[in-house]
């Protein structure tokens, strides 16, 4: 078959895991003797064709006041603006049915589409292609994406704009879609609570990984506590620094990595902490590595997150995780079995269940072994075969 995936970053240059799983996904479907294209967002104002790992990439730059990677840094006036262009930008349009009418694949699989606006899917309907959507987030129901307050908390009331923001995207996106899949379905009934895919078929399909063979040694003299992924409020790692600071012993560690807008922010509450170490953004085949040296993870979010990309690699790596109730990650962790949920936000019961694993080292083996366990059910054969089974299906119709 020939493939074309749609995601706004992929590549050498990603920021979270939803390229990274794109990118896998590209790959493995090479590798299985499927032509696949990607079509990208391009980071600078030059527009070209290259290959990436043996998978054929354009990578357009549609017009806007910048571009989707410069999106962080710029101001609530400028980000307003940008957001938008980026409801329908007819120059992406244009520029996505000019590479669909040129290429014609079998099917499309549309991910993050943000900087492409939503004319992505107009494109790929003009050309009577099949269309398949992966909902990594909440773009289509709230202009964050995260269905959150500008004060961080959970938007159970939407403002008007927010409520005209949701009718115009269920408008440019009804009848479009031939099936809907995300990770997990938490986002799928979320979306569907809002009316939209009401009459698409969906199936939730998690993430894929690379599955080590065997499970991984640890080392109990220090336990070794890791987060891994944005610097940003929504995430809560204040809550698991605040807990952290809480525990009286000397034998634990907190490392932190990545990057974002609160790290000085969270610097300044571990107040010089000697325990609690930030290691910055790593390359990837570091952070696998911290992975398999860390005793726990921990990912405290207070956002509706979907289905985190670090939790699967805590498992493959026989690392537990601690995780907030919340979004999608009650569907990947189970109390004492490979991990343990507990209320967002909640430090102190943050602080209980670090406590009591740090009491007791022992504890950890058996949920280490629940972890390695769960995470057989996540390999990228899989999850690429799960994808290749649509594809199949709606080329057929």
């Amino acid at each position: 078959m020939k493939i074309c995936i749609v995601s706004n970053l992929y590549p050498p240059h990603i920021i979270g895991g939803a390229e990274i799983i794109v990118a896998k996904l590209a790959e493995s479907l090479t590798e299985r003797g499927h032509e696949v294209l990607v079509i990208t967002t391009s980071p600078e104002k030059e527009e070209s064709t290259d290959s990436v790992r043996g998978v054929k990439v354009h990578r357009i730059n549609p017009w806007n006041v910048y571009t989707v990677y410069d999106h962080q840094d710029k101001s609530a006036p400028k980000k307003a603006l940008w957001h938008s262009i980026d409801i329908w930008n007819p120059n992406s349009l244009q520029k996505v049915k000019k590479i669909l009418e040129d290429e014609k694949p079998d099917v499309v699989h549309v991910n993050n589409f943000k900087g492409f606006s939503m004319s992505i899917f107009k494109a790929v309907k003009d050309c009577d292609i099949p269309l398949v959507f992966t909902a990594h987030d909440c773009s289509l129901i709230c202009p964050r994406a995260n269905l959150l307050h500008a004060n961080g908390e959970i938007c159970e009331d939407p403002q008007m704009v927010c409520n005209v923001y949701r009718n115009l995207q269920r408008r440019l996106i009804n009848g479009k879609v031939d099936w809907l899949t995300a990770p997990s379905q938490f986002i799928i009934d979320k979306l569907k609570s809002f009316n939209f895919f009401n009459d698409v078929k969906t199936s939730r399909i998690p993430l894929g990984v690379e599955l080590d063979s065997e499970r991984f040694t640890k080392d109990y003299q220090t336990i070794d506590i890791a987060y891994m992924g944005g610097l940003n409020r929504i995430k809560g790692v204040h809550v698991l620094i605040k807990a952290f600071k809480e525990l009286k012993n000397e034998h634990i560690r907190l490392h932190i990595y990545g990057k974002g807008i609160d790290e000085d922010a969270f610097k300044e509450i571990a107040g010089g902490d000697p325990r609690i170490i930030f290691h910055g953004y790593l390359e990837r085949d570091q952070l696998l590595d911290s992975y398999h040296k860390a005793n726990l993870t921990v990912l405290p979010s207070i956002c509706y997150d979907n289905s985190p990309m670090m939790i699967y690699e805590s498992l493959t790596s026989s690392t537990p995780v601690v995780a907030s109730r919340i979004g999608g990650i009650p569907e990947l962790i189970e109390n004492k079995h490979n991990g343990y949920l507990f209320q967002p936000g909640n430090e102190k019961e943050l602080r209980m269940i670090l406590e009591e694993i740090i009491e007791n080292p022992e504890s950890l083996k058996p949920l280490e072994k629940g972890a390695f366990e769960s995470a057989s059910s996540y390999s990228m054969e899989n999850y690429v075969k799960s994808f290749e089974d649509i594809y199949k299906t709606l080329k057929l119709q």
